[in-house]
């Protein structure tokens, strides 16, 4: 079986592994006070543009997201979201058993807009009752989406305008950051989301790490404390180093960008394929998401090669399916698939 399903199946560049043997008998400081997580912040800070960025590392996404969220709100407050939103969707209730509500709005391709967030916020304030409803806190938003779409510098520029209007702290997920930076569409950099976000994280569980995410803290009232806060929510790794030695591999000289962009080429492969075979698709992701529309009954053949994951049923016969590269996908394995895609 070759695996689509999602861009976490293998386990790690081998550098990283190469580094983490070389370092292995070292005696480092714990919780993230050792000489590879510092070099690690460093390199960061630099790609950012942000010398005065605070840097934490944690082990996944879910509990990233919560620990970042949790140290914004206060108990009465809720965080906006895409309706498709990771938060929203694939986190078991993460955020709510923190006690805090998520609160949607509506999206087709996983992003929300700047007059969205304006008129949620204004629509609390201006009702007399306000006081009786959870109070818009942060807006959260992820780049790329949970569809494989991305947000424009533009876009991310308007949403970052009336959350500093609001007084809504802009928190960004980057479980996928560097497939969204790789994007032939999106003009975003680092140093944009930097500029623009309060907080955010750069992904390397789906992106050449065994496992970890580095939190990018820009706003000075979260930096705050925020290390209680990891603690407190079980991320404060007693190994910190192990963290720290990845991403000072993923940034140390741009391996983090070459994966990346080898997985989104990858994934332009397939949807060229898919397109030269006049298939539509669910969205426009020119990441390493890609979200064919096919008949049910060409999945099933297709699955008896390979694992993809089903998104979402299109009518009696058509399924959206995702196929999902990553920064391990390999170039023969493609071709095979391109194959067979043109034998449908």
């Amino acid at each position: 079986m070759i695996r689509f399903e999602c861009d976490y199946t293998e386990g790690a560049h081998k550098r990283i592994l190469e580094r983490l043997f070389e370092t292995n008998e070292e005696q480092t400081p714990g919780y993230g006070m050792d000489e590879h997580c510092e070099k690690a912040r460093a390199y960061i800070r630099k790609a950012c543009d942000a010398e005065n960025a605070d840097i934490h590392f944690l082990v996944g996404g879910t509990q990233t997201n919560t620990t970042i969220i949790a140290s914004i709100l206060r108990p009465h407050q809720g965080a906006v979201s895409a309706v498709s939103g990771h938060i929203a969707v694939h986190e078991t209730g993460a955020i709510e058993a923190t006690g805090h509500k998520v609160l949607t709005l509506p999206s087709d391709d996983g992003k929300i807009q700047a007059e969205q967030v304006k008129e949620l916020y204004d629509a609390h304030w201006n009702d007399v009752t306000h006081e009786h409803m959870v109070q818009p806190g942060l807006v959260y938003i992820s780049h790329p989406t949970e569809n494989g779409t991305t947000y424009s510098k533009s876009e991310l520029e308007a949403l970052s305008k009336v959350c500093r209007e609001c007084g809504l702290p802009l928190v960004l997920d980057g479980a996928r950051l560097g497939y969204g930076l790789a994007s032939k569409d999106s003009d975003l950099s680092l140093a944009d989301i930097a500029r623009l976000c309060d907080v955010f994280y750069i992904g390397g569980t789906k992106i050449g790490a065994l496992l970890g995410e580095a939190v990018v803290i820009m706003n000075d009232a979260v930096k705050k404390d925020f290390r209680y806060m990891i603690k407190q929510n079980g991320g404060l790794l007693a190994k910190g180093r192990l963290l720290g030695i990845q991403f000072e591999t993923l940034f140390e000289d741009g391996l983090y960008y070459e994966i990346s962009n080898h997985a989104v080429d990858m994934a332009m492969m397939i949807r060229e394929a898919f397109a030269d075979k006049g298939v539509s698709f669910r969205y426009e992701s020119t990441t390493n998401q890609q979200f064919p529309i096919l008949p049910n009954d060409l999945l099933i053949e297709l699955g008896k090669k390979y694992s993809f994951s089903l998104w979402e049923k299109v009518d009696a016969t058509h399924s959206a399916v995702r196929f999902c590269t990553s920064w391990a996908t390999r170039k023969e394995n493609v071709e095979l698939l391109i194959e067979d895609i043109k034998a449908l």
